[in-house]
This record gives structure tokens, C-alpha cells and sequence, in this order.
């Protein structure tokens, strides 16, 4: 076997998914990717990212939120829940490292590895669900207060319940736990 195609062996074998990306279009993706998500790789080639989200508002909620530290240091990850082709969720730890930081999106290596095929019941409370689609909007404490008439304080509370409840550090890696998560 020549060098290329032992390379092209290992990319297809390898023990985790990796897709390349541009502009959030899958122009390349390994057999383990393909078949993470329920796919044959000729499905995913040119199609949006966007076709591995149950919704609109899931995957514009989720999409955004590596991009900062894409720019500023090129690579970001986090933990996530994910569905396959037939609604199976599953979670997993997302990597991503740009190739064009001044553009990280135009070009991107993504990898996807499978943490745990069970997903924790996580419900959210009336409030909770207000607070997670404000804070999917970008906006701050102070501006969730004055749009649900409620103290900062409260808002406050809320936002630290939640990041308790999904162990993690900020408002960014709790959006990114909200796929698949019961609304």
C-alpha cells in the first residue's frame, strides 16, 4: 500500500468522527462520522451542518458559540448532546480547529467522539427554559431581567442553578449542553 493510501486508511478508521467544513458545508467526512450520525458518507459530502440538528432553533442556538475562541486562539471544544439519523441521542465531545482563524468558519476541522450513548433526564422549569432561549440570544443578565420583568438577581440565580445542574463554567458550554435536552 502506498503512503497516500495508507493515510487515507487511517483518516476513514479512525476511532473518532472528523469532518472538514466550509462555511459550515461538510466537504469531507470519515466513515466514522458517517456512520456516528446514521449516514453513508455521500449524504453528508455538500450538505449543511445544519442537516445533523433536530431544528432551526437548535442548531442557530448551538452554532455561535465556538466562534470567539476560533478566532482567538483557533481551535475550541466542548461537551454536547447529538442525534443521529434515527433520533438517537447521544453524547459527546466536540473539537474544532480552524484553518483560516481571521475566517474561522471558512475552513474547519471538526471531530466528534462518542462520551456516553445514555443521556442523562434533564428537564428544564418554566423559568430555566425563559432564561436558556435569552441567553441563546446573547443577551446579558441585566437585559433578560428587563425583557421577563424579573431582578438581576433572580436572573442571576437562574443562570447558576443551571450551570450546577449541567456542570459547566458558563453560559456558552450550558448552550451547548442544550441539544437534545427536553423543553
Amino acid at each position: 500500500m502506498m503512503d497516500q493510501d495508507l493515510a487515507m486508511l487511517a483518516f476513514d478508521e479512525a476511532p473518532i468522527g472528523i469532518v472538514l467544513t466550509e462555511h459550515r458545508i461538510m466537504k469531507s467526512c470519515n466513515a466514522t462520522f458517517a456512520n456516528l450520525f446514521g449516514y453513508e458518507k455521500r449524504e453528508l459530502t455538500n450538505r449543511s451542518f445544519r442537516m445533523l440538528y433536530s431544528n432551526r432553533q437548535e442548531f442557530e442556538a448551538i452554532r455561535d458559540i465556538g466562534l470567539k475562541p476560533l478566532q482567538e486562539k483557533g481551535i475550541y471544544s466542548d461537551e454536547r448532546i447529538m442525534k443521529r439519523r434515527d433520533g438517537t441521542p447521544f453524547w459527546c465531545r466536540f473539537r474544532a480547529r480552524t484553518l483560516t482563524r481571521h475566517k474561522p468558519l471558512q475552513r474547519s476541522v471538526l471531530s466528534f467522539a462518542v462520551i456516553s450513548d445514555t443521556i442523562p433526564n434533564v428537564r428544564l422549569t418554566p423559568r430555566e427554559r425563559q432564561i436558556v432561549l435569552q441567553l441563546s440570544k446573547g443577551q446579558t443578565s441585566k437585559q433578560i431581567a428587563r425583557a421577563l420583568d424579573l431582578s438581576p438577581r433572580t436572573i442571576e440565580d437562574v443562570r447558576s442553578r443551571l450551570l450546577k445542574k449541567f456542570d459547566v463554567r458558563n453560559a456558552a458550554e450550558l448552550l451547548s449542553h442544550m441539544i437534545g435536552v427536553d423543553f
